[in-house]
């Protein structure tokens, strides 16, 4: 492994870190929204109120453990990824935006390996509301393995998560680089830390505005007491007929408001960190 790709990781880590701690908690209400019973919730503010009210401010950080103890691997391998694809696609450094939500979409697909189970975890996690029953994350894991083994239990959801993650990353780095290109016409290559994190932002929004519907998918097919059955093509399909046919078009995109807000502190906070840590490797590195 050379020593650029190495950088990469280690950036990743920390940007990804950030991510959950910065994100997580409009994350839970996100989740909730998608996958709570019908009329359990008024809306986002809703959620907000009653979990807060009743299970405590820290439940908005229930599930953080999967993402905070995986994220290192999932952002890691994601910008690894990015770079790797860019490389393949282009010798040049310089790649059009097309080439560059090309590399993103391919990022995305190799980085659905480790965040599906991730995922699931999380969704889980935030989709206990408080009871006496409620269980903790050894638990949950210990009772997909022993009931469902890997591909059906750990790795569930696995394809629907390949499914959202190409679009989010081709829409996520593309938006990215045309906001940091823009400002760097105005700024030079060393961009203020400001224009990195509303750049960052740019991406989140893409990223979800580019997979929402599937991402409701996601949720659902995760948080289920039993796996789903078919081909990823026909549960993928079943599911989004039976969200439009329980709340209409507008429930594949129940939550989306939650998910909008988040991304803008959460992708910025990522990309502040990964651009300013992957600088300083730089420098200190030479590569």
């Amino acid at each position: 492994m050379d020593a650029s790709t190495v950088n990469e990781l280690t950036a990743g880590s920390l940007g990804g870190a950030a991510q959950v701690i910065v994100g997580q908690p409009l994350d839970t209400i996100k989740t909730r929204a998608q996958v709570a019973p019908k009329g359990m919730f008024k809306g986002p503010m809703d959620i907000l109120a009653q979990t807060v009210r009743k299970e405590g401010f820290f439940a908005l950080y229930k599930g953080m453990a999967s993402p905070l103890v995986g994220i290192a691997g999932v952002n890691s391998l994601l910008f690894a990824a990015y770079g790797v694809s860019k490389r393949l696609i282009s010798p040049f450094p310089q790649l059009s935006l097309t080439e560059i939500a090309a590399a993103g979409a391919m990022a995305g697909a190799i980085n659905a390996i480790l965040a599906s189970p991730v995922e699931m975890f999380k969704v889980r996690m935030q989709g206990q509301y408080g009871s006496p029953s409620d269980k903790r994350l050894r638990a949950v894991v210990g009772e997909m393995w022993q009931q469902w083994g890997f591909r059906k239990g750990i790795m569930r959801g696995y394809w629907i998560t390949v499914a959202r993650e190409i679009p989010a990353y081709a829409g996520f780095y593309s938006a990215f680089e045309f906001s940091r290109r823009k400002f760097a016409e105005k700024y030079g290559s060393q961009l203020p830390v400001w224009a990195l994190l509303a750049s960052g932002s740019t991406g989140g929004i893409a990223y979800w505005l580019a997979c929402y519907p599937l991402d409701v998918v996601k949720s659902r097919v995760q948080l289920r007491a039993t796996p789903p059955s078919g081909t990823p093509v026909q549960y993928i399909a079943h599911e989004l007929r039976t969200i439009v046919a329980e709340s209409g078009m507008s429930g594949l995109f129940r939550g989306l408001s939650p998910s909008l807000l988040r991304s803008i502190p959460a992708a910025a906070s990522t990309f502040a960190a990964f651009e300013l840590t992957r600088e300083y490797l730089r420098e200190a590195t030479g590569v």
